[in-house]
């Protein structure tokens, strides 16, 4: 008995046994047996079964198309549904539902080519970026930046674990020099720091005893003698070196308050004497403005005469605050160093040495200057045009040394 109903149950049949039948091409093939029920309810019922194995050929098509899943997975499912249609369990078109399903096969083949592409772009890319990393690293593990290269080599090695493998043998290479880099650097660097943190250590002694010594002097009332110690405390401070951290804070704590202790008393106690010296200060004001009405200077052994006088009242006034010290002394001074200068200049030109050796080249010029004018007659008698011309030109040149000479000569007359 056949059963007419909807487009799949077209594909069915139903005997008054109750199996029930499906057309696929020009076969039939018995598809299970419903003796319950009516024969629309028997077709009705193995529809509902080709009805879901329609749905989830449309969904493998959906996801294939949209690429959601991949080729393994698409394959996969494809052959799940195509295993149920072979000895199918429901009515309908299953030719279609099979050529719908083989249609996506090319599908997946390009995309599987296109992944293969994809995945072969990666594996270079991957390859390039791991061989860059394995070159940095073992610039890294070359040079001595500790801090910087610690933190460089963890950011690497999180980024070539991000990265895709490559085949075995070429992956197995670059990791291991990548490895071998970061090991060398590691080594070095405890190294490095094992002598710091063993000069660290000697410094921290060193500094220990400059800051017993620097307490010990904190007290003193020498003050030159003590702030010279300070100074060669302070230098043996910096060549010792950094000591661990909190302990040398808390040493160059201890250092710096025993010299604040020190030049804190120096400063009051000079401060006391500057209020002292102040009137020195105003006397020797009043002793420059003598000495500077002597200049300028035009008679010099009165001059000389006046400062003897001026020079020791100034040494007689005392001392005077300091932030006055260099102006006052740089006043006196220029006024001293006038006299002196006039002093030698005198000297010089009555030096007799240098007088006899003025007077000596003068004489020599001058019976230079004879022989050549005799000279010069002769080579005029003779016709001697080009030796006329040289004698002439050394004769203007020994006149105008002459004339030289003869200036300098008066200089010590």
């Amino acid at each position: 008995m056949t059963a007419q109903g909807n487009d799949h149950s077209s594909f069915g049949r139903v005997e008054a046994d109750g199996t029930v039948y499906v057309r696929i091409g020009d076969e039939e093939r018995v598809v299970g047996q419903y003796p319950e029920g009516t024969p629309e309810e028997a077709l009705a019922f193995y529809t509902k079964r080709y009805e879901g194995l329609a749905f989830e050929v449309q969904l493998v098509e959906q996801r294939v198309r949209s690429e959601a899943m991949s080729p393994d997975e698409a394959t996969a499912s494809i052959a799940r549904i195509s295993e149920q249609l072979v000895e199918p369990h429901a009515v309908g078109d299953i030719t279609a539902l099979l050529a719908r399903l083989n249609s996506l096969k090319p599908v997946i083949g390009i995309q599987r080519e296109k992944r293969r592409a994809e995945r072969s772009a990666k594996v270079e890319e991957s390859r390039t970026r791991k061989n860059a990393i394995v070159t940095e690293a073992e610039k890294i593990a070359a040079g001595t930046d500790w801090r910087n290269g610690a933190n460089r080599l963890r950011d690497l090695l999180a980024e070539w674990k991000d990265l895709p493998r490559l085949e075995k043998a070429a992956d197995d290479e670059l990791w291991h020099r990548f490895s071998g880099a970061r090991t060398t650097y590691t080594r070095a660097r405890k190294a490095h720091f094992a002598v710091v943190s063993e000069q660290r250590d000697g410094a921290r002694v060193i500094k220990e005893r400059l800051v017993t010594e620097a307490e010990a002097l904190a007290g003193s009332t020498d003050w030159g003698g003590t702030a010279t110690q300070y100074r060669n405390l302070m230098s043996a401070w910096k060549a010792a070196g950094p000591a661990p951290k909190d302990i040398d804070d808390a040493l160059w704590k201890r250092f710096r308050g025993a010299q604040d202790t020190f030049f804190g008393a120096r400063d009051a106690d000079n401060a006391k004497l500057d209020e002292e010296f102040a009137a020195n200060a105003v006397v020797k004001e009043a002793i420059l403005v003598e000495a500077e009405a002597l200049l300028p200077i035009t008679d010099l052994p009165a001059a000389k005469k006046a400062f003897r006088d001026i020079a020791e009242r100034w040494e007689a006034a005392g001392k005077v605050p300091r932030d006055q010290i260099k102006s006052l002394e740089a006043r006196i001074r220029k006024v001293e160093t006038e006299i002196r200068g006039l002093e030698e200049d005198q000297w010089k030109k009555s030096d007799p040495e240098k007088s006899a050796r003025a007077d000596g080249m003068v004489g020599q010029l001058q019976d230079a200057i004879v022989k050549i004018e005799a000279d010069l007659e002769k080579a005029r008698a003779a016709g001697n045009a080009k030796k006329v011309k040289d004698l002439e030109e050394n004769l203007v040149s020994r006149r105008a040394f002459l004339e030289m000479a003869k200036k300098t000569a008066s200089e010590f007359s």
